[in-house]
């Protein structure tokens, strides 16, 4: 990526770096006994940091649960030539249960998205940090009507890609014109010029919408209350 090892550090071991292209607000306690805390809706894992090596190894995991759930992170930072950075990460862990293959392809498809924001984020916002914005569409709807009626709001072909613009207007939101920098079977993702937008499906939960605001003086109050009229008005 086109970023120093200092800005793609500051982008994954930073409360503010995580919340410009993961989910939900995070806070990081440094040090190699530190912690990173995760707050998306009802879920609020902290997660114990298992090594500290600034701008070259990052890594932290959650406890074990009684029936063996757990998850764990690990970031490795190499420096390159022309300021740039190569970046590999790993996610492992366990999943109980007999819907553990669901929750796996949810989580392979939606760590999919995460991942290329994150490129996405320090290709084009390195050194910025984003108002993180989680908003739920409504219940009782399924993904495949979901994805159709987002897309055709959004402006996109139904079988979206990489590449497709993606405009449209509205009141609250104002005008949205991007380009979609992803998509798969359950997610799509869309940067403009001041952000970056996503619509996920949810495991067991509604469609929603997990955007990055990297506009001066966004008010991630307003922007949730906007995109959940949006949602529901979209997807009703």
């Amino acid at each position: 990526m086109p970023a120093t090892p200092d800005e793609v550090w500051a982008a994954i071991a930073s409360g503010p770096g995580i919340d410009s292209w993961f989910m939900g607000q995070n806070e990081v306690r440094p040090g190699a006994n530190g912690t990173v805390r995760t707050v998306f809706g009802e879920y609020a894992p902290e997660l114990d940091v298992t090594a500290w090596d600034p701008a070259r190894r990052f890594a932290y995991r959650s406890g074990e649960a009684p029936d063996g759930r757990f998850i764990a992170y690990e970031f490795l930072i190499e420096g390159r030539a022309d300021s740039s950075t190569v970046l590999r990460t790993v996610t492992s862990g366990f999943l109980p249960g007999d819907d553990w293959a669901d929750e796996f392809e949810a989580m392979t498809l939606g760590g999919e998205m995460y991942f290329w924001t994150l490129v996405e984020y320090l290709t084009y916002f390195a050194g910025r940090f984003a108002a993180p914005v989680t908003a739920f569409g409504p219940p009782g709807t399924t993904w495949s009507r979901d994805r159709a009626l987002l897309c055709r709001a959004l402006g996109l072909p139904e079988a979206a890609q990489p590449g497709d613009q993606a405009r449209f207007t509205d009141d609250a939101i104002g005008a949205v014109d991007g380009v979609v920098y992803f998509a798969n079977a359950h997610t799509i993702g869309v940067r403009t010029q001041d952000a970056l937008y996503r619509f996920l499906r949810g495991f067991g939960k509604p469609a929603l919408a997990a955007h990055h605001l990297f506009a001066a003086g966004a008010d991630p109050a307003q922007a949730q209350r906007a995109w959940e009229s949006w949602l529901r008005r979209t997807l009703a």
